[in-house]
């Protein structure tokens, strides 16, 4: 009898469980105001891109209310000058994934805004912009719009993620499946240390057929299949490429200066051999005798066809390499100085021999490594 009882108190409850757990089901809401007000930019806004200095640019509006005070998204929308945003040329959400009535729109979208909407590079032309607002099924285009005058640079709209070189006067002899990655230092902004010789070369966005080819005519950086050609003795360059404003730099680099700070003075030369790597197989290293003991720093001295540059640690006053991460050995453009930012020889390279390399690989930090041989 008692086991009935705790049966049926047990079924009772578990009844009264299931019957609590039920909620009242009701439809979503979604009645919503439009958005009537925008704030930032003003009506009819110059927005100069060429101008290196317009990195962003925010754009805020009044929220609009909803009927039941739930939450409300947000995606701000273009057209180009005639449209009517049934078609937008670009659409992104707002702040904090669509909740926020403010977006910070990077130069880098407003450079593809600008394109999207038929203006040409180094042009200038009228785009608009309203917000959506949105609640579950409800959406709704704004009540009003603004326009912008966009002044585009000479550069591209859609910037590679990776950028290859290649042609018969690089270092992957003609073959596009062995192009050479060029290191991107930030947003379409690219460079490479490698050899060009005889030949004709272009950069482009794959290591295969059929990708976005570049050349360049002077310093300006174009789209298309047209190769540069080549004629003379093979050099070494550092090339720059600039695709946010089309721009395209070349610097033969003629050689590496190993360079000790007490002597004041190079004491070997690393010469290129290929794939990004300069090196000297045995440089004499002897430390120069202070009256409070052996000075044992360094760094590199890089001799170009525009004039002489510096590259040194990261810290203005070292320590000696035992022990330290990998970091200790990343080249940094330095400022001339002859003893700031310097590297320490390990003890062990006094009196003897040093290999001394250095590497500028592309997708890794510019480095260097000293080796004592002997």
């Amino acid at each position: 009898m008692k086991n009935i009882i705790q049966y049926c108190s047990m079924a009772i409850l578990a009844v009264l469980a299931i019957t609590s757990c039920k909620k009242e089901v009701r439809d979503l809401n979604t009645n919503i105001s439009a958005v009537n007000t925008l704030n930032l930019p003003e009506e009819a806004e110059d927005i100069d891109l060429k101008d290196p200095g317009v990195t962003a640019l925010q754009f805020s509006w009044e929220p609009a209310t909803s009927e039941d005070g739930g939450v409300i998204l947000y995606e701000i929308a273009f057209d180009k000058e005639n449209g009517d945003f049934s078609q937008p040329i670009y659409k992104t959400v707002s702040d904090g994934a669509g909740v926020q009535s403010r977006i910070t729109i990077s130069r880098k979208e407003l450079l593809k805004i600008a394109a999207f909407s038929g203006i040409e590079a180094l042009g200038s032309g009228k785009v608009k912009w309203t917000v959506m607002a949105s609640k579950g099924t409800n959406n709704l285009k704004g009540s009003t719009s603004r326009s912008l005058t966009m002044q585009r640079p000479a550069g591209f709209a859609e910037i590679p993620a990776e950028l290859f070189v290649t042609g018969t006067a690089t270092e992957d002899g003609g073959d596009v499946t062995k192009a050479i990655r060029l290191n991107k230092t930030e947003e379409g902004v690219f460079e490479i240390y490698t050899s060009i010789k005889a030949g004709t070369y272009w950069f482009t966005d794959k290591q295969a057929a059929g990708g976005k080819t570049y050349y360049f005519e002077g310093n300006e950086l174009k789209e298309g299949d047209n190769p540069v050609t080549v004629t003379g003795d093979a050099k070494t360059y550092r090339l720059n490429l600039d695709l946010n404003v089309a721009e395209f730099k070349s610097l033969e680099v003629q050689e590496i200066g190993l360079y000790m700070a007490a002597y004041d003075k190079e004491i070997g030369t690393l010469t290129y051999q290929g794939n990004s790597t300069w090196s000297a197989a045995s440089i004499p290293v002897e430390f120069f005798p202070f009256s409070w003991g052996r000075d044992e720093r360094y760094k590199f001295k890089v001799h170009t066809a525009a004039g002489d540059e510096w590259l040194g640690s990261y810290e203005k006053d070292n320590v000696q390499p035992a022990g330290q991460p990998d970091s200790y050995f990343y080249l940094y453009p330095r400022p001339q100085s002859q003893w700031d930012y310097t590297y320490k020889f390990d003890p062990s390279a006094d009196g003897k021999n040093v290999k001394a390399e250095v590497f500028f690989k592309p997708g890794a930090a510019y480095t260097h490594k000293i080796t004592v041989v002997n």
